[in-house]
């Protein structure tokens, strides 16, 4: 008689960093990309934890440091918009200059996870964001859909339908949350904002 060899489980995280950023912010703390790694690790069993996040040449360096830690960065094109803000200054109208750079990661998040699809047994997504409700739909239809991730309670009314598998991340807070430097920590290594 053959025996016969189970296919090991593998669980991989598509990561909105943008929307889990601002959401633990939004909240009052900062993500420590490090402990989150390692929680996904550790507490899900995620082989493969897939970053996407907006390009910035000034950041290059943080996304090698986020690469260090053990996660696959996709990295997005961004585009700078620039917003003209009118102010009345005294009777003299004054335009204020500023600039958004956007980088939505979302089709990324999509299409990775789809081209991904049969590497895996579960995702993980981790954003609040609505705009993945047709991702996590067809996950759960075919039995693929580990959890959703949220930075906390606040997120999209698209998601209620799939309560039984959000995690609110802002539970574990204490566990999860950005710190400062430790003592072991030198000056050369990148912060963890």
């Amino acid at each position: 008689m053959r025996k016969r060899f189970l296919k090991p489980k593998k669980t991989y995280a598509f990561i909105d960093s943008q929307n889990l950023n601002l959401g633990t912010q939004r909240m009052g703390w900062k993500m420590d990309w490090r402990k989150f790694r390692k929680f996904l690790k550790d507490q899900y069993n995620v082989e493969k934890a897939f970053l996407f996040i907006g390009y910035i040449l000034e950041n290059e360096s943080m996304y090698e440091y986020m690469h260090s830690l053990g996660y696959l960065v996709v990295l997005k094109p961004t585009l700078e918009i620039n917003l003209s803000q009118q102010t009345k200054n005294d009777q003299n109208k004054q335009s204020d200059e500023k600039n958004l750079v956007k980088g939505n990661v979302d089709t990324e998040i999509v299409l990775t996870a789809l081209k991904e699809i049969n590497n895996y047994s579960k995702a993980i997504i981790v954003s609040a964001d609505g705009d993945f409700y047709s991702l996590i739909e067809f996950l759960a239809a075919k039995n693929k859909l580990g959890y959703i991730m949220t930075p906390s309670w606040q997120y999209s009314t698209l998601l209620k339908e799939f309560e039984k598998y959000i995690i609110n991340l802002d539970n574990y807070k204490k566990q999860l949350k950005y710190t400062g430097f430790s003592k072991k920590q030198t000056k050369s290594q990148p912060n963890n904002e």
